[in-house]
């Protein structure tokens, strides 16, 4: 099926999260013309470039040989097309050779490029991750000789946390830098689950690697943040000798076979130390929380290109006889159009979480814009990607037998979305994030805010007949939740550890409504059908996702209780 990237959806998304408000504001150059050339751009370069090859990247799959990567065919020159046309430096600072555009504007043209090709974006979405921890955290050598280097895309980034016994517990890991006398360091040890760790796509590959010096004390603190590339820099910026790490296989995966994940070893490797020494997991998490945002996107473009095809199908193919449809398309069968309609209606819903997400992070000088992007990342990241895994299956099940079956594709988009709640912190993890930390900043001021923000939308709901529906609904869903909150912030941390993964299903729910309650009011007069088609989707998914809220809130109080108690062995007999 041609893919069609969603040009439109995320115009008005942007709009509808703050966008112009925020160019207004920031980005004084940056005005709408602009911001529609480069998703038009955008656009074409997916469809015509990425999304014919991915496929063919699913079937053939990244291979290795002799200690070395080769991406699928056709991968490492759209790369470098990528590359040249300048997609890879859209937010970058400037003064590192980016374009300075916004956050939000580039996860716009990386959910095209995603759902286009997961398994070829993240090779650029990773390099964004280490560009964002050395713009932080870098030497000036480092700025001054691999950051323009990254920002450009002509060499690439990687991301060197897991360890064979140590994945989301670094404390674990057992990398080690030894100093060289020279101000450097000699990296030693084995990294698992490397995505795009080697390949013959770009020139060279900075490799950002946390690993514990010899004197360095045990747990967290002991961890430092290293740069290590493919080929040694010389100070003149040129290339030198190939340093001592190799990729020594690649995984054989569910999905994403396009992107190769690499098993790691180095020895004795030339490495740099980034930040500060027994800095390095903070320093990480300035990767980290770049690339959750990121996974969040990957999770709306792969539900829209799962539904795009489970659309397409749902108009061709005839069964039985159809409610709403004389010739029998599977259109007009009540069940299949409520399986596609709310499944877009989620989809708009992460994607404007996501964009508002990308808003925020360009206003960080705001403590209350601040405050509400790291509220909102793990949620971005978690329901974004449970969202993705759910459009997938339903596209597979609107596709019937035939979605079963490799020939069609819908497989692929399900075995490709089910690593993203896996990765960059799992989704249990991210739960554990948003109750533990995020909620509990100063006293839960910002979730209480975010649902202060609601009632606007929901006083403006309220006024329109046609979607009062949804404002009543959204009232209710946001008290649910700030009740939900206030329990949290009362009850024992081993209570919120038990009820974190409802709490954010909850919160995503009702934030996810929330944003398409303001996409319907965009609509709302419109003689356009699609504009219109807005409030269906609210409608929709205020029957179906907000009714549940309350239920959710409350059974959060009784989830330890349940849980505490069970013996594993009476589950099984």
């Amino acid at each position: 099926m041609t893919f069609r990237a969603p040009v439109h959806d995320l115009a008005l998304a942007l709009k509808v999260v703050g966008h112009p408000e925020l160019l207004a504001k920031a980005f004084p150059d940056l005005d709408d013309a602009t911001v529609d050339a480069v998703l038009a751009g955008a656009a074409a370069f997916a469809d015509n470039e990425l999304a014919p090859l991915n496929r063919q990247g699913d079937l053939r799959g990244a291979t290795y040989a002799n200690g070395a990567v080769t991406a699928p065919p056709g991968f490492a020159a759209a790369y470098n097309a990528f590359a040249e046309q300048g997609w890879n430096s859209l937010a970058a600072d400037q003064a590192h050779g980016g374009q300075g555009l916004s956050k939000a504007l580039e996860l716009a043209v990386f959910e095209m490029v995603q759902a286009a090709n997961m398994a070829f974006g993240l090779c650029p979405m990773l390099t964004q991750a280490a560009i964002e921890a050395l713009h932080r955290h870098g030497t000036e050598r480092q700025k001054r000789l691999v950051l323009p280097k990254l920002v450009s895309g002509e060499w690439t980034g990687a991301m060197c946390l897991t360890e064979p016994q140590a994945g989301s517990d670094l404390a674990a890991l057992a990398s080690i830098a030894r100093p060289d006398g020279k101000g450097g360091y000699l990296l030693s040890g084995q990294k698992i689950f490397i995505t795009w760790g080697d390949h013959d796509a770009a020139e060279n590959i900075a490799h950002l690697v946390i690993a514990r010096t010899p004197d360095a004390p045990p747990g967290v603190k002991g961890i430092s943040l290293f740069l290590t590339n493919k080929f040694q820099v010389k100070d003149d910026g040129t290339l030198g000798p190939r340093n001592s790490f190799r990729p020594v296989s690649i995984e054989h995966k569910l999905g994403i076979h396009g992107s190769p994940t690499c098993v790691m070893l180095y020895e004795d490797a030339e490495a740099e130390l980034v930040g500060e020494l027994g800095q390095g997991l903070p320093h990480m998490f300035v990767m980290m929380n770049a690339a959750r945002l990121h996974v969040g996107v990957q999770g709306v473009a792969i539900a829209e290109r799962a539904f795009q095809q489970a659309l397409a199908f749902s108009q061709e193919r005839k069964q039985g006889r159809a409610l709403w449809d004389k010739e029998g398309a599977i259109w007009g069968h009540p069940d299949v159009r409520r399986t596609l309609v709310l499944s877009k209606a989620k989809i708009e819903a992460a994607r404007a979480i996501c964009l508002l997400t990308g808003v925020l992070a360009d206003q960080t000088h705001d403590p209350a814009a601040k405050a509400r992007q790291e509220l909102l990342t793990p949620i971005a990241k978690a329901w974004s990607t449970d969202v993705g895994v759910e459009v997938a299956s339903a596209g597979l099940q609107v596709h019937g037998g035939m979605g079963f079956i490799e020939e069609t594709g819908a497989a692929q988009h399900y075995r490709d979305a089910r690593i993203l709640p896996i990765y960059e912190g799992t989704n249990g993890i991210q739960s554990l994030d948003l109750v533990g930390r995020k909620v509990r900043l100063d006293g839960g001021a910002a979730m209480r805010a975010l649902c202060a923000d609601m009632q606007v939308t929901i006083q403006e709901l309220n006024a329109n007949p046609e979607l009062a529906g949804v404002g009543s609904r959204l009232d209710a869903g946001a008290a649910a939740l700030e009740r939900a909150t206030e329990w949290l912030l009362q009850v024992s941390a081993d209570a919120s550890l038990a009820a974190a993964t409802p709490y954010l299903r909850l919160a995503g729910d009702v934030i996810g409504g929330w944003l398409l309650g303001r996409q319907a009011l965009a609509g709302a007069g419109s003689d356009d059908p699609w504009l219109r088609s807005k409030a269906t989707l609210a409608q929709v998914y205020a029957s179906q996702v907000l009714t549940l809220a309350c239920g959710l809130a409350e059974g959060l109080p009784e989830a330890l209780d349940h849980l505490a108690t069970v013996d594993p062995a009476a589950l099984s007999r």
